[in-house]
């Protein structure tokens, strides 16, 4: 990005976030929404903007205070926040919501999805809306939507060309057993490390490696400590919004459907952006002067389906045949 469309986007950016604070602070009662990711990011800016949404729809009611790049805490601290009123809306990933009702951690498993059309029918499906009511149902918190967060893909200081290149690699993982799946098939040693500390463990060679989606490679720049990306796309990833029981409790049925409406729309907003930046973003890399490198991705899917119903698995085969039928 040149330096004035640079520029440009952060004072967007900037605009964005304090009208929304300007405006929750009319609100009657302002909603704090958490997450680790950047402020510039999609995710970030479509949820600055839902608080007009939300003011909107419930005549002032509520609004929304978002707290990006790990303000509020890191994930596994946002996850536990909600039961205790700390937060009262999160991004977070499913594997992280996983640890509180294993099933839900099944779409965030890796090589699960076909593509991106599979995933997209699976979060509009019944399947879906039923491992969402078992999540509530064990914690008391409500997952309203669910936001693309692009094809998980692995970074490196050389070129991962087939599994055998990730033998004994340590490679940074989130902090949630199932991310360890996809290394531990392909004989890598996982390494779990705090979203905020990612850049510094690779800069300072504490890990070897790293797996996001392009967008979070550039927004987390990534690419200035790794020199190869490997286009493995193990993961067809998504973040769940979820609002905690405290606040949901303690709202009408009628901001209640509000809340969930600017939600989905939030969740529209960010996965389009996703998509269109997942488009570009290679070639941005390549003018970078980062390695992208195209993989064979059928010999790694053959290493992780082996594991897809083991002893990592929180899910029972009936829940995995359902989600593989889904067209």
């Amino acid at each position: 990005m040149t330096n004035p469309a640079r520029l440009a986007c952060l004072a967007a950016t900037t605009a964005l976030t304090m009208g929304a604070m300007a405006g929750a602070a009319a609100a009657e009662t302002k909603l704090k929404w958490a997450h680790v990711y950047e402020a510039s990011e999609p995710y970030h800016t479509c949820a600055v903007a839902a608080n007009d949404l939300l003011m909107e729809a419930t005549d002032d009611r509520y609004g929304i205070e978002v707290f990006p790049a790990s303000s509020l805490g890191k994930e596994v601290d946002i996850n536990e926040g909600l039961g205790f009123g700390t937060v009262d809306i999160i991004y977070t990933g499913q594997l992280f919501a996983g640890r509180a009702y294993g099933p839900i951690a099944i779409g965030g498993a890796p090589f699960m999805f076909r593509d991106y059309d599979h995933w997209d029918h699976y979060r509009n499906s019944d399947l879906f809306n039923e491992l969402s009511q078992g999540y509530t149902d064990a914690t008391g918190n409500h997952i309203v939507a669910m936001t693309y967060y692009g094809a998980r893909h692995v970074t490196s200081n050389k070129p991962i060309l087939k599994p055998e290149d990730m033998a004994g690699l340590k490679i940074r993982v989130p902090n949630a057993p199932l991310y360890m799946m996809f290394p531990e098939a392909v004989g890598a040693n996982p390494t779990p490390i705090a979203f905020a500390e990612v850049y510094l463990a690779l800069q300072q060679g504490t890990v070897d490696a790293q797996e996001n989606p392009l967008p979070t490679i550039q927004a987390k720049k990534f690419y200035e400590v790794q020199k190869d990306i490997n286009l493995t796309g193990h993961i067809t990833d998504a973040l769940l919004t979820i609002v905690g029981g405290p606040a949901w409790d303690a709202m009408s049925e009628e901001d209640r459907a509000a809340l969930s409406e600017v939600a989905s729309k939030t969740a529209d907003c960010a996965t389009d952006q996703i998509i269109q930046k997942e488009g570009e973003l290679a070639d941005w890399f390549k003018e970078q002067g980062v390695q992208v490198n195209e993989v064979d991705r059928g010999p790694f899917i053959e290493a992780v389906k082996k594991m897809h119903n083991g002893d990592m698995a929180t899910w029972d085969q009936a829940t995995y045949d359902r989600l593989q039928a889904i067209e």
